[in-house]
């Protein structure tokens, strides 16, 4: 769907001329034309301005049915807090990988030293 196509037909479906979404918008008459041509490729702010203009709500612009789709049963969404501790947990998971990897790669000799020496620290 284009959305100036559906922009200019619930316009027209209204009665409304681009000056009258002008006036009520607040948006030049070229700028609303080029958006109806497909020239310009308006924001969602500036979606919700002509929406509200023409007295309908913002899903009519995406959606030709009555009323409003129904929506999926979506996840629960994570915080900020949640997603920046997962990032912290990868980022530990990495280093702990990394430590394997480079373990796995020393004799057993100095890998019995290197557990010697840690457990010399922790009990500091």
């Amino acid at each position: 769907m284009v959305i100036g196509t559906r922009l200019k037909k619930l316009r027209e479906d209204r009665n409304l001329s681009q000056g009258d979404i002008e006036k009520r918008t607040g948006l030049l008459r070229c700028y609303i034309s080029r958006v109806e041509n497909g020239h310009t490729v308006p924001s969602i702010e500036t979606l919700e301005r002509l929406a509200a203009a023409m007295e309908i709500p913002l899903y009519q612009l995406f959606y030709e049915g009555d009323e409003p789709p129904t929506l999926p049963n979506l996840s629960k969404r994570r915080t900020t807090e949640e997603l920046a501790l997962d990032a912290e947990q990868e980022k530990e998971l990495r280093f702990f990988e990394k430590v394997k990897r480079l373990l796995a790669r020393i004799d057993e000799k100095d890998r019995q030293l290197l557990l010697y020496m840690a457990q010399k620290l922790a009990n500091r």
